[in-house]
């Protein structure tokens, strides 16, 4: 009886063995510099490899011999490896046969996304990004706070181990150090993701999801021409630290010279003198809350005397009664993960609106 049981176990073994495929000899990221032991670097590559699609299910890895041959390796490193990997769950060895991919949950999509800082605005944007994403895919989240040389060192660091990179392209710090258009073209098109801002001139054609700073304000201003009528001066309360885009300057200025407006751009409220006609738009919010407060110790009536429009909406400004423009920030997270999870590369115009309050 036993040695039936083992016939049978033997031919199970073999009709499931036809299922596997041999491959081309397996390349390793592996780097004999870097301080990590050996054995780890291999557990580390087979298993990212395996995460991003690179070695499929049932696949072949090369042979203990020829990996120790490659890479200039002890058996008993390349052994401890293939070890750890079958006791993790990621491969299975066959007698008379090697080492094969057998993962038994298909693997989740990696995903790096870089954003250029973290706000309460682009934390909007990550948890819709994730909640979209559901159970397809692992998010890790990297700043690069505006650093070209930052951001060239986290792609550096992580190219080829992620399946998307996701990237916020708004660089104003250490231009000087780093070509971040060079940065993005090492990352493959069809890897890359632009969100919140589009880089047209970049090679191939990532999947964009975006704004159009200048188009978004111009348009907006002009949909409320019927409120901004009774303004004759207009003011854009832009920081210069180069953090903001010029292209809200641009369309601001576009707006203001084909209405024949009145308009100044400052970088902050501080020292600004309140005139009555004149409507402020403004970008941060310590701005508008000097603008408000000097509002509120003057005679002028918000909304009639004085306007003010701020960007991005918080539960306070619609407390404030305060009039918003604002980009869709769940949209904006949900559409991207969206494209991605399908597999489209095209570029999407993210929504913008105004939220009409009493303070124009």
């Amino acid at each position: 009886m036993l040695a039936k049981s083992t016939s049978q176990s033997r031919r199970q073994e073999h009709d499931f063995v036809d299922v596997y495929t041999s491959a081309p000899l397996y390349k390793l990221q592996f780097n004999p510099k870097d301080k990590t032991p050996k054995y780890k670097q291999i557990v580390q590559s087979v298993i990212t490899d395996i995460e991003r699609g690179v070695l499929k299910n049932n696949e072949q890895l090369p042979s203990i011999s020829e990996l120790s041959v490659e890479y200039y390796l002890a058996r008993d490193t390349v052994e401890k490896a293939y070890r750890e990997l079958r006791e993790l769950g990621y491969i299975i060895s066959v007698q008379g046969k090697g080492y094969y991919v057998q993962v038994n949950v298909a693997p989740k999509l990696k995903i790096l996304l870089i954003f250029n800082k973290l706000s309460s605005y682009k934390k909007i944007i990550y948890y819709s990004f994730l909640k979209a994403l559901g159970d397809h895919a692992t998010v890790d989240l990297q700043i690069h706070h505006y650093s070209a040389y930052h951001f060239q060192e986290i792609i550096e660091k992580n190219l080829g181990k992620y399946n998307y990179y996701v990237v916020m392209p708004h660089f104003t710090q250490d231009l000087d150090k780093a070509n971040y258009m060079k940065v993005l073209e090492r990352i493959p098109s069809d890897e890359l993701v632009l969100l919140d801002k589009d880089v047209p001139e970049l090679n191939g054609s990532p999947l964009s999801v975006h704004q159009k700073f200048d188009k978004d304000i111009c348009d907006a201003l002009e949909n409320a021409q019927d409120l901004l009528s009774k303004y004759n001066r207009m003011v854009l309360m832009l920081p210069s630290d180069g953090n903001y885009c010029t292209e809200t300057m641009h369309g601001f200025r576009s707006f203001c010279v084909n209405y024949d407006k009145e308009f100044a751009i400052k970088e902050n409220a501080l020292n600004e003198q309140l005139q009555p006609g004149t409507a402020y738009v403004v970008v941060e919010e310590t701005d508008l809350s000097e603008l408000v407060k000097k509002a509120r110790q003057s005679n002028y009536e918000l909304g009639q005397e004085i306007g003010i429009i701020s960007f991005n909406e918080t539960t306070l400004k619609e407390l404030l009664n305060i009039t918003v423009v604002t980009t869709d920030f769940e949209a904006m997270g949900y559409t991207a993960a969206s494209l991605l999870l399908d597999h489209k590369r095209i570029k999407v115009k993210n929504p913008f609106y105004m939220i009409r309050r009493g303070s124009l």
